[in-house]
């Protein structure tokens, strides 16, 4: 067997998540939660044939990582589902981009996302005024600021595919960007903070806390249709299938998993992708 590279040995270390450790817990709210906070597009998504809420569903049952992942709160406007945080991984870096297009000319497929933040000690009320962040790999599987950690050499400015918008009225953001490319060891992925109290600067920000980190995961048979294509088949790292990822717990959306919505006829015209992730502010 081909003993693994000191970056991937760096990866799987870094995202094997010891049992010892007590995590906070975040929710992720659906039904009349969803509707409430305006998320039309992810209630019709269900019924396309290329949804990922409908794959997950196909999926059979397996234990969540933690014991309360299966309890659920019920809200005045909804019901709500634990879920338990996971690590940010190696690739975080501070002071994000305040930006609606993370793309930075980077080519992939297109993917336009909807993040509505609800607050779960507020009766999953939409959450005004957080910052919501996300960073991911390129179509080699490169991260800004770490570019060679999957075998590949471009420029690296450090900044490119990472940012985030704040929040509006409705709790929402939308953020423009591209697929993500695989790397060693783990599936496709997006990384996610939820910072509030933070103070904007001209393009960043300063000071706030993290109430939320977590990652979000893509269907699996979108997902190989997108990994087909150029640019992304140019990567050729072996990539992990996302039942097998040391991440993901085949909770649904309640752990991250993204529900998808074609924006044309084709695989290369991207996809709209929404989430409702419930946080703790207290």
């Amino acid at each position: 067997m081909t003993e693994n590279s000191p970056a991937e040995q760096q990866e799987e270390a870094t995202h094997q998540a010891p049992s010892t450790v007590n995590r906070r817990h975040v929710i992720a709210a659906g039904g009349a939660v969803a509707a409430a906070a305006g998320l039309g597009l992810a209630a019709t998504a269900s019924a396309t044939p290329e949804t990922s809420a409908a794959a997950a569903a196909a999926r059979p049952t397996r234990p969540t990582r933690s014991a309360s992942a299966s309890a659920t709160a019920t809200a005045s406007s909804g019901v709500c589902s634990l879920t338990a945080e996971v690590t940010e991984g190696p690739y975080a870096l501070e002071g994000a981009l305040i930006r609606t297009d993370i793309t930075e000319s980077k080519s992939g497929v297109p993917v336009k996302y909807t993040f509505t933040v609800v607050d779960e000690d507020n009766s999953c009320a939409p959450l005004e005024g957080a910052l919501v962040e996300i960073w991911h790999a390129d179509t080699l599987g490169e991260y800004s600021g770490f570019v060679g950690g999957n075998g590949h050499s471009e420029t690296d400015d450090g900044t490119f595919l990472r940012g985030g918008q704040i929040t509006d009225s409705n709790g929402q953001v939308s953020i423009t960007s591209i697929w993500p490319g695989h790397y060693v060891s783990r599936a496709v992925h997006v990384h996610m903070r939820v910072h509030t109290d933070v103070t904007l600067t001209d393009d960043s920000y300063t000071g706030g806390s993290i109430i939320h980190t977590g990652q979000l995961f893509f269907d699996s048979t979108i997902n190989t249709k997108v990994q087909a294509l150029s640019p992304y088949s140019s990567n050729t790292t072996k990539e992990t299938a996302l039942a097998d990822d040391t991440i993901y717990d085949d909770g649904g959306a309640s752990s991250g998993l993204l529900t998808l919505t074609a924006l044309g006829s084709s695989v290369s015209s991207g996809y709209a992708a929404t989430l409702t992730v419930g946080v703790s502010t207290s």
